[in-house]
This record gives C-alpha cells, structure tokens and sequence, in this order.
C-alpha cells in the first residue's frame, strides 16, 4: 500500500473512531448545574477538544495498525478479480 492510500486509510479511521471517542468523561452543563442560556442543557460543559483530539489519535493509530497489519499478512486478499472479457460485434 502506498502512503496516499495508507494516510486516507488513516484518517477515514479517525473520523470513524472520533465518534466513539467524543462522548468519554462529557459532562453536560445540565449535570454541571451551570447551563449558559441559550444553549440546551445537553451541550457540553468543558469541551476539551484537545485532550479528545489526543485521545482518538492514539485510539485511531491503534485500529490503524490492526487494519494494516491484516491487509498486508495476507489474510484479506486486496485484488480485484479481472474483467471479464468484451464482446466485439
């Protein structure tokens, strides 16, 4: 696999793995007490983008490494059968 392909493969995966990632330790403003008007209460008291940024990275070159390692061991064949042939009239 070519880095293009490995780096589209990554990031698909931390797109897919930050939605798994995002709900960790958020507390809302309704459990805070604290709900800013405006917002619903659901909204999220201290985002903390970073520290999730960081979190799903790790969680993402994880799965990526697991993916990687099954395409390239051989386990998963990765061509595409061939074309069948075109009939000519």
């Amino acid at each position: 696999m070519g880095i293009a392909l490995n780096l589209a493969l990554f990031f698909m995966i931390w797109f897919v793995t930050l939605f798994v990632v995002l709900p960790f330790g958020v507390r809302t403003q309704g459990e805070a007490g604290d709900v800013v008007p405006g917002t619903p209460a659901s909204a999220p008291a201290a985002p903390r983008i970073g520290r999730i940024a960081l979190i799903n990275t790790v969680v993402a070159a994880v799965v990526f490494g697991v993916v990687w390692g099954i395409l390239n061991s051989g386990l998963v064949d990765t061509e595409l059968p061939p074309l069948p042939p075109q009939v000519t009239q």
